[in-house]
This record gives structure tokens, sequence and C-alpha cells, in this order.
């Protein structure tokens, strides 16, 4: 149920969960060689019926999604061959968390940006940049990719919340083959796992697209990175 409950509060602010599975995973004392491709496959889930609600909505920049997530999926395949050591692992992902949450709650104004329009090599290079940090880690990409959109003036917490879902799905099916072809493997009791992060997606979305102000989910979202980062620091 734990994993359904962080779901539902991921998918409020358009990601996934990934980081919170993460968390649970390693205080559970899950092996380090399963919690990184769970991580990726429940990200599959929640994400995609994210994304599916999120496109009826019309809640989706695709243009600036192809323009983001075309280089970052070969990016997340060559992250997802990269093994760390369990610690190293959890030490670089609760600490790139924390930064990032620092990022989101110093950059009030971005709640009221103009959202100007990405040119493709700065789009590029930060689609590439996500994408390989998605497959390091298994967290999907939007927990980097919302905090780096907001922090350069490119996007609104609620436009970036629209493009992390699509973003997440697609990085984390890609990041799953390079941890397979790592030789890493999904925990035992993953499809159990799966149902939970379902049910708290369709609840968190939800909530995401009718209450959800620009404020209330850029804080949200920082809010997550900031537990999820010093939940891996103290595992």
């Amino acid at each position: 149920m734990l994993v359904g409950l962080v779901s539902a509060v991921y998918a409020a602010a358009g990601q996934a969960g990934g980081t919170a599975f993460l968390a649970v995973m390693a205080f559970a004392a899950v092996p380090a060689t399963e919690i990184r491709p769970t991580a990726l496959a429940l990200n599959v889930v929640s994400a995609g019926y994210a994304t599916w609600r999120l496109h009826r909505a019309r809640a989706i920049d695709w243009p600036l999604l192809r323009r983001l997530g075309g280089p970052s999926l070969p990016a997340a395949l060559l992250g997802g061959l990269v093994v760390l050591g369990g610690r190293t692992y959890l030490l670089l992902t609760g600490s790139m968390l924390l930064l990032a949450a620092c990022l989101l709650l110093t950059r009030s104004r971005a709640d009221a940006v103009d959202e100007p329009e990405v040119g493709c090599g700065p789009a590029t290079a930060a689609g590439a940049a996500t994408g390989f940090l998605s497959g390091l880690t298994g967290v999907g990409g939007g927990v980097f990719l919302a905090p780096l959109l907001i922090g350069l003036g490119w996007a609104s917490p609620k436009r970036v919340a629209g493009l992390s879902a699509p973003f997440i799905l697609t990085n984390s099916a890609v990041a799953i083959a390079g941890v397979t072809l790592a030789g890493q493997t999904v925990a035992p009791g993953v499809s159990l796992y799966g149902l939970f992060a379902f049910l708290g997606a369709v609840a968190g979305t939800a909530v995401g697209l009718r209450w959800m102000s620009q404020a209330a989910t850029r804080r949200l979202i920082a809010g997550i990175l900031a537990l999820a980062g010093a939940s891996l620091l103290l595992a």
C-alpha cells in the first residue's frame, strides 16, 4: 500500500514515484541489484497511465517533449548500462535529489514564467543529460527534468508536470533495456507493486489536473525530492 500512496502523491505533481520507490525498497533491504530495475518497471506503470490521462486533457507540450525526449532515449540506455556500487548509488542519487529540491524552492518566480521557445540545441543537451541520469539512477528522469526546466526559466511548474510523465515513461522503458543488459533483474512481487502504483497514479493524476496550482505543484515537487533524497542518504 505504501507504493500506492507515494504513487498518488507523485502523480499529483506529474511525477511517477521513482525516487520514493527507491527509498521504500532501500529501507526494506531489497538487494541493490533489484532496486533500480524494479523502480523503472513501476515508473512505466504509473507514468503510462498519467501520460494517457494528460494527453486526453491536452496538458502535454508535445513539440517541446520531442526535442527533449529524442536525445534522452539513447542517453538513458547508456546510463542503464552503468552499474554503481550499492552505497555509492544511494549517496549519489540522494545528493542529486536534495540539490534539485533546493533549486526548486528558490525559484518562486518560475510560477509566472513566460515559457519561451526552447531551441533545439539547449533542448538536446538538457534531454541527453536528464536521460543519462534517468538510466543511471533508475528514477525515470522527471525529477531531474523538472528542476532543470524550472531553474532555467524554460517552463512553468504546470507545464513541467505535463512533460514529466511521458518523459519518464519513455526513458524508463529504454533504461529497463539497459539495466537488463547489465544483468540486473526486478524484485519478486513486482506485479503486486505495479497494481498499487497504477491505482495511486489514477488518484494522483486526477488531483493534479483539477486542483494543483503553479506554486503548489512546484512546492510539492520540491518536497518530494527533498524527502526522497534524505531517505536515500539515510538508508
